[in-house]
């Protein structure tokens, strides 16, 4: 495959890593997709601990949700903030460091007396999520040949899907086998062994050109950058607004157990993985056609969930459309914000992360009000009605004949 998007063509023909063997490459690009499916895991970690902890620390349920909602918030804030203060600093070093935060995030959960602690650690946990996503989701244009930055892109976001399907399952298994304070006691470890391998995998990675908060504004000056907002905003906002929930639905509508759930959740995140590579095979050369089809695969699955819903047969084929749509998001948001920043790399890959963190949280709080309120069906009809509206929005980019600044 020979992409060519303009996160790939930028650095021509691998210059930046002229002594590098194409094996030590890839082991960098699956030290970066470790790194975040650690912080993925480790993110949504306390959704299947909530009850766990809150019981531990006498708080309510929804005092404990504070766990998943400060993460993302932060994260949105965290990564121009930070990237911009360390601008000059190696990213090696910068990805190096989140990591050991990261660790020591998860053991301060592990030992936390009191309930103030754990939050402290969340904070951590937000930061970790937008400086390390801001410098790596871009990096595989300095890591591979310009030929394999495509695959190289889709195993680093592969870590999403990875981190739901299997991450949060174990983490949950282990805590309900030894506490959930050995969950995080796990992800400690895995989190030292991330670090450890970038140590040693990673090269030096000297930033290509300071990323200043002008170079962000200037980004919103182009009508590109305003697009791959408009979408990530409407399509984030309908998966975790209406997926967060999705657990209610089908206790409520399907009417199937625990066990039952576990395993349609996990058909989901198999076919999440699918749709990732999927989607990284193909974006760089259709990104109208693979962002659109993967909100529409998501509208589809939502809007035909109230209908298809109470029966097991109907919501597993729905399951695997939600999962492949969805699969492919990531991977499609961050090529359209590369692709209209050809020049910024780094800049592009702050907005992708601020303004993707943001929309989960706001989603996840937006579904849950609206559940409160409604019901599980209503929920996903909103949700469907959202995803449609971005599929509208690339077909608007499209009848504008709008083009990226590489002419494509």
């Amino acid at each position: 495959m020979a992409p060519t998007n303009t996160a790939v063509t930028r650095r021509p023909g691998g210059t930046d890593l002229p002594a590098r063997s194409p094996l030590v490459g890839w082991l960098a690009v699956v030290s970066v997709m470790l790194g975040i499916f650690s912080i993925v895991t480790t993110e949504i970690l306390p959704i299947g601990l909530l009850t766990m902890i809150g019981s531990s620390f006498t708080v309510s349920d929804g005092m404990a949700g504070l766990m998943m909602t400060m993460p993302g918030f932060l994260a949105a804030v965290s990564a121009p903030v930070v990237t911009v203060a360390a601008a000059r600093i190696d990213r090696r070093l910068m990805l190096c460091v989140f990591m050991f935060l990261l660790a020591v995030a998860n053991f301060l959960a592990a030992v936390a007396s009191d309930y103030w602690l754990v939050l402290l650690s969340r904070t951590v946990v937000g930061i970790v999520i937008g400086g390390f996503w801001s410098i790596g989701a871009g990096l595989a244009e300095r890591l591979v040949p310009a030929e394999s930055v495509g695959r190289a892109t889709a195993v680093i976001f592969s870590a999403v899907p990875l981190g739901s399907v299997l991450g949060v399952p174990a983490g949950t298994f282990i805590g309900d086998l030894a506490g959930w304070r050995t969950a995080f006691v796990v992800m400690g470890v895995l989190t030292v062994g991330v670090l450890v391998m970038l140590m040693l995998v990673m090269p030096p990675l000297p930033p290509d050109r300071a990323t200043r908060l002008s170079v962000l504004r200037g980004m919103f000056g182009s009508v590109n950058t305003r697009f791959a907002l408009l979408l990530t905003f409407l399509v984030v906002l309908a998966h975790f607004g209406t997926y967060t929930y999705v657990t209610p639905f089908l206790e409520q509508v399907t009417g199937i157990g625990p066990q039952v759930i576990t395993v349609f959740l996990l058909i989901y995140g198999a076919a999440g993985i699918a749709g990732n590579f999927l989607g990284g095979a193909m974006v760089a050369r259709r990104p109208r056609a693979v962002f659109g089809a993967a909100a529409g695969m998501i509208a589809v699955a939502a809007l035909l969930l109230p209908v298809l819903g109470r029966w097991e047969l109907g919501v597993v084929a729905l399951l695997v459309v939600w999962g492949v749509g969805y699969g492919a998001v990531p991977v499609s948001s961050q090529t359209w914000f590369a692709k209209a920043a050809p020049g910024a790399p780094e800049a592009a890959s702050v907005l992708f992360t601020a303004s993707f963190q943001a929309t989960i949280s706001l989603g996840a709080l937006v579904g849950g009000f609206a559940l409160d309120r409604t019901s599980p069906s209503t929920v996903m009809t909103l949700g469907g009605i959202t995803a449609t509206l971005m599929v509208v929005a690339v077909g608007a980019h499209f009848a504008r004949r709008l083009t990226w600044p590489d002419g494509t």
